[in-house]
């Protein structure tokens, strides 16, 4: 039974949420890193790959570099961080083969099914992501993921990126409803979160942070959360 909280429309963030991007980018990296002959310094890549992506994402997300200087620095620093003498051919090849593979990973957080069957059955579902669109349409369609959510927005929709309020506010009018009755749920709390809340929606933190709101680390709990 729903609760009594007014909220009618529920938000997802797509990466880190609903979608295992850790688990799916690692799976993608080794298959491109066994076809190049690679296989020896995968794990020094991946250790140094993680926290270097998380830096260039949050320059990307503050407009302070561009998609295409994301997608080559990122691999460029990362093999730097373990010494690799990595060519700009090299990092430019890979960087295509991952664009083209991550897609093709479908592994999403536990309890995903089970809580967007639960919530579809009292509230309109939506996605909104400062992915890419040639990714990440593809990335709902595999997963299985499209035939729960209502609207999806993306950052290219209108060339902005959470936590900028006018994606949220577009995100509200394309699902026809009113932040007073939505609710963004996000695993950053400064792009989802603190995004949500400054245009009046309200918000609940799925990680492990210090958060005095609505928090858990189990998608499965928003169910207790939301009834």
């Amino acid at each position: 039974m729903k609760k009594n909280n007014n909220i009618t429309d529920v938000f997802f963030d797509l990466d880190h949420t609903l979608w295992d991007f850790e688990k799916n980018s690692r799976l993608t990296f080794e298959t491109i890193f066994e076809e190049l002959q690679l296989k020896s310094i995968i794990n020094d890549f991946i250790n140094a790959y993680v926290p270097t992506n998380l830096k260039y994402w949050k320059l990307f997300r503050n407009d302070e570099i561009s998609k295409e200087e994301l997608r080559y620095h990122r691999l460029k620093d990362t093999f730097k961080l373990f010494n690799y003498p990595a060519s700009d051919d090299m990092i430019n090849s890979i960087s295509e083969k991952y664009i083209n593979q991550l897609s093709l990973q479908t592994h999403l957080f536990p309890g995903t099914f089970e809580l967007l069957q639960h919530l579809q059955l009292n509230y309109k579902l939506h996605i909104i992501t400062n992915g890419f669109d040639e990714v990440q349409y593809k990335k709902i369609e595999r997963s299985g993921l499209n035939q729960y959510f209502t609207t999806i927005t993306t950052s290219e929709d209108i060339n902005l990126k959470k936590p900028n309020p006018k994606v949220f506010l577009h995100a509200l009018e394309k699902a026809n409803t009113k932040a007073m009755q939505s609710v963004m749920i996000g695993d950053n709390l400064e792009a989802d979160i603190n995004g949500a809340l400054n245009v009046g929606m309200k918000a609940i933190y799925f990680g492990e942070e210090d958060y005095a709101g609505w928090k858990t680390n189990k998608l499965i709990e928003i169910k207790d959360i939301l009834g």
